[in-house]
Order: C-alpha cells, then sequence, then structure tokens
C-alpha cells in the first residue's frame, strides 16, 4: 500500500546521484529536483543512491543534507531539510534514529515513537531497528529504554518488554487462548489494573493475528472495542500508551490517521510528528492511513497537510502522501 510513485524505468542509482549533486550546488539549493528525485524512489533505490554519491563525490549525501541543515537552521527550510534526512535513511536506520531520540524524552509524542516502532513493525524490521541501534549507539534499545531517566514505571516495564519482543509472524491462531486472554484484559480493565504483568505479557509476546483474535474476542463477549474501554476506564499515561499500542499491533492505520489529525489540528503544526508519520509509512500503509483519516476526520490527508504547511516542505509531504483517490 505504498504511496510512492517510481516512474518506469527509473534512473540509474549514478544518474540520480549527478543529478542530486547539481540540485545541491549553491546555497539555495534546488528543492524541487530533490523531491523529484528522493521521493519519487523505494528505500532500496535511495540506499543505491548513497552508495553511488559516496563513491563518485567521496562524501556521504546525508552529510551534504546536514551541512544545509545547519546553515538554514533558523529559516523555514529547516523542516524540509530534516524530513530529507530522515527519508533518505535506511527505514531501519531511520527508526533506531528516532528511538535514540525519543528515550530520551519526557513528551508523550516521543513516548510513541516506541510504541510505534515495537508495534506497527514486522518482527524482522523491529530485529533489524534493534541491531543498528546497537551498532551506532553502543547500546541496546532496551538499555536505553530501561535507564531512561524520561520514563516511569509501569510504562517503562510495557515498553522495555514491547521494544524486546520478536513475535510470530504467521497466521495461526488458537481460540482457546484467545478466549482465555480475552477474559484475562476484560478483568485486568475492569479493576483498572492494566499494567499488571498478565496485560504486559500478552501484549508484548502474542503475534498480531492472536491479538485480533483476542481483541475480536473481546469485543463478542464485552459489546464494546477494547481500545475504547481502555479510553473510557484509564485515564492515565499508561492507559493512553496501551490504547496506542493496541492500535498499532491490530490497525495501524487508526493510530496514524489520528496523529496526523493532531500534528496539523489548531494553530500551529507539529512538525516533528507530522513528519515522522508521513515519512516512515509512506511505503507502507499510507493508502489506508488516508482512507481512514477520510472516514473519520470527513477531510483528505493532503488536503490539511497541504493547508498547514509551505514551500519545499509541502512539496516533499504531499509527494510522498500520494494523490487522493
Amino acid at each position: 500500500m505504498s504511496t510512492v510513485a517510481v516512474p518506469s524505468p527509473p534512473p540509474t542509482a549514478s544518474e540520480d546521484a549527478e543529478s542530486l549533486r547539481k540540485a545541491l550546488q549553491g546555497w539555495r539549493a534546488d528543492k524541487a529536483a530533490l523531491v523529484g528525485i528522493l521521493c519519487r524512489r523505494t528505500a532500496a533505490q535511495r540506499a543505491a543512491i548513497r552508495r553511488a554519491y559516496a563513491f563518485l563525490y567521496r562524501e556521504p549525501l546525508l552529510n551534504c543534507f546536514r551541512y544545509k541543515l545547519s546553515r538554514h537552521y533558523c529559516l523555514l527550510s529547516v523542516d524540509f531539510w530534516k524530513a530529507l534526512i530522515l527519508w533518505t535513511m535506511d527505514p531501519a536506520e531511520r527508526d533506531a534514529n528516532l528511538v535514540h531520540e525519543a528515550v530520551k524524552k519526557k513528551d508523550e509524542n516521543y513516548i510513541l515513537v516506541l510504541i510505534e516502532v515495537s508495534c506497527a513493525s514486522t518482527p524482522d524490521h523491529l530485529l533489524a531497528v534493534r541491531k543498528i541501534y546497537l551498532k551506532l549507539f553502543s547500546c541496546s534499545i532496551e538499555e536505553d529504554v530501561a535507564s531512561s531517566p524520561a520514563l516511569r514505571e509501569p510504562l517503562k516495564k510495557m515498553l522495555v518488554s514491547l521494544v524486546s519482543s520478536y513475535r510470530y509472524a504467521g497466521e495461526q491462531v488458537d481460540m482457546d487462548v484467545a478466549k482465555l486472554e480475552a477474559a484475562q484484559l476484560s478483568e485486568a480493565i475492569r479493576e483498572k489494573q492494566l499494567h499488571g504483568n498478565e496485560v504486559v505479557r500478552i501484549i508484548s509476546t502474542r503475534s498480531k493475528s492472536q491479538l485480533r483474535a483476542t481483541f475480536q474476542q473481546y469485543k463478542e463477549d464485552q459489546g464494546r472495542d477494547i481500545a475504547e474501554d481502555i479510553n473510557s476506564r484509564c485515564s492515565s499515561q499508561f492507559g493512553r500508551m496501551l490504547k496506542s499500542a493496541v492500535w498499532c499491533l491490530t490497525s495501524p492505520e487508526k493510530h496514524f490517521a489520528q496523529v496526523i489529525r493532531y500534528s496539523i489540528l489548531g494553530v500551529g503544526t507539529y512538525e516533528d510528528l507530522l513528519t515522522r508519520v508521513i515519512v516512515s509509512r509512506a511505503e507502507l500503509d499510507m493508502k489506508r492511513i488516508k482512507e481512514e483519516y477520510m472516514a473519520r476526520y470527513k477531510s483528505a490527508v493532503t488536503l490539511d497537510v497541504a493547508g498547514d504547511t509551505s514551500f519545499g516542505y509541502r512539496d516533499m509531504l504531499l509527494a510522498l502522501v500520494g494523490s487522493e483517490d
């Protein structure tokens, strides 16, 4: 469900590297050219372009972007360069950097990064993020989450379990387990004991297929969606993060549509949130996110993004979001 429109046939990686070099010349880079190249290439193609650029010009492409960012940091183009750097990174490298920044922040908008990366990712992608995090920062994600002064128990315990998980990725489901664990979750929600060991175990170890079956069983037993019950019965930070985990595990489009809406609602824009969602989901499920956004908010993502951003930053986000069908 990618919204990245790749030309057919695309230029070679060396040709793209040469075009990027021209676009980066001078004080004012050609942002339209940068968007036209990089936002029309897959992750594998962008990786090939980075290799070609480093071979041809003996410097990393991302360093060129960071230099431009440092020169323009007080100007309107800062959000463009930050978004372009994230987009050009390998997806696992990008998520590792986002997590490393997030573990230092108390803001819930950054804590959500840990939920998104651990729950909305495939097991293999999360494993790749953990490996590159270890390489980049000389410690594990689990270590940094467990030692983060910005996080408090019991949330910290759940986050450590989530980032440490490696779930079964198949479709096999055990309905007896689903019935038992739906009942356990119901009791925990009713007694407002969401931080209990069983809840954390279920959320952090079960496959996504198994969890979908469990949450469906919960709905059949209780007559209500589990996310709604968590939201209505537990207003704490832990409850909000647990609800986000439930959505990211079984219907991530709901979570990401909500984050986009929050990032552009009201006066001003939460650019970091908006960039994170669009850059990280463009190659995965942006089409479903747009459908969910339209169904829930009766507006198009493209329309709301265009109305709340400007210049090269807007053009880049809209290129990644893609046209409305």
